[in-house]
């Protein structure tokens, strides 16, 4: 999303863009990342030490509110944290490793035929689709046939009852 579209968008519901606010809509926009709180705050502090956690709540909490930032769950892959992107005018699916948090964005035609698809079937108006799949990149995918193949190659270790067995140890538990 442009910078001077942002500040119009904000600007039309009279909100101030205060250099705090342009630090972290720029960090958010401009890392190509999908960051997460402490990932924001860390980087805004670095630019401006005297943004506290406070302030990178309630702008998100505002940004989100006006529709200029989407907050993605992308599979709960590190647990309940959530992540934050700008709002792109071409919707996009995001593609989770779910081994090492990798995220792809997907763009395309399939993506919008699946969305027809949906409204026609269900006769409902979509106003606002999110995808996530979650799944193992190439990568991952190579190193988990790795591992399960080393798995399967380990000879497998019996597990032997203890010396005299359990009836020896219940007779010494006994009074007599």
């Amino acid at each position: 999303m442009a910078q001077d579209s942002t500040e119009g968008s904000l600007k039309e519901r009279g909100v101030r863009l205060t250099r705090q606010r342009q630090i972290l809509l720029e960090l958010i926009d401009r890392t190509g990342a999908h960051l997460d709180v402490d990932q924001l705050y860390r980087m805004a502090k670095e630019r401006d030490p005297k943004i506290n956690r406070v302030t990178v709540y309630r702008t998100l909490k505002m940004l989100k509110a006006g529709g200029l930032v989407d907050e993605l769950d992308l599979m709960h892959y590190g647990g309940d944290q959530h992540y934050y992107e700008t709002r792109l005018k071409q919707e996009h699916a995001h593609v989770v490793c779910l081994r090492c948090g990798r995220v792809e964005e997907f763009f395309g035609e399939p993506l919008q035929r699946l969305r027809k698809q949906i409204e026609n079937h269900f006769g409902f108006q979509i106003l606002v689709a999110r995808t996530e799949v979650g799944g193992y990149c190439a990568h991952c995918q190579t190193l988990r046939a790795r591992e399960i193949e080393t798995v399967r190659q380990e000879p497998r270790s019996v597990a032997k009852p203890p010396a005299g067995g359990t009836r020896a140890r219940r007779a010494h538990a006994r009074p007599e």
